[in-house]
């Protein structure tokens, strides 16, 4: 896992190389994610970033040996929640960043397209999540109901490659 101690070699040798093609950093300063004092949001971001590498969650790491070293889920938490850091906006800039480093790899004729996708999010066993509704699956050959949220997601496609550009969760008053 990522230590506060050597915050210049944080990251695998292929995820340095994914992090700098795609200039993460910039785009987070971009997007307004920074912060004045504690852990920089750079490590905070590449340590969140890097839980689902090690099949981790942020429980585990916290009740590990090493767990001193990290931060507390308070900060964590903050980081995540903040209301002044623009995600959406860096959603935004790194999947426009990605679809340009592809669309320069594929060929000039092959047609690109804007998808937008109304796919189910099922959460049937939630019971109290915010605007948690229940919907009607719309491509299931019954009329099946469920717990959940219809996920609205934009996307760029080549024919060969989907990348989700932007993404919604919505609720419905049923």
């Amino acid at each position: 896992m990522i230590e506060h101690n050597d915050q210049k070699n944080q990251l695998s040798k292929e995820l340095k190389n994914a992090f700098s093609e795609l200039g993460m950093f910039k785009h987070l300063r971009k997007a307004g994610i920074t912060k004045k004092f504690g852990f920089p949001a750079s490590y905070l971001f590449q340590l969140i970033f890097c839980l689902i590498f090690h099949h981790k969650s942020w429980y585990t790491l916290l009740k590990s040996k090493k767990g001193d070293s990290y931060p507390a889920k308070d900060a964590v938490y903050r980081f995540m929640n903040h209301s002044k850091f623009a995600w959406r906006r860096f959603l935004t800039f790194l999947s426009a960043q990605a679809v340009q480093k592809v669309d320069g790899l594929t060929d000039e004729k092959r047609p690109k397209a804007l998808i937008i996708d109304d796919s189910m999010f099922d959460r049937n066993r939630s019971k109290k999540v915010e605007l948690l509704a229940r919907c009607m699956d719309h491509s299931s050959l019954k009329n099946r109901f469920y717990k959940g949220f219809r996920m609205l997601t934009l996307g760029w496609s080549d024919g060969c490659t989907f990348m989700p550009l932007d993404f919604t969760l919505l609720s419905s008053t049923n």
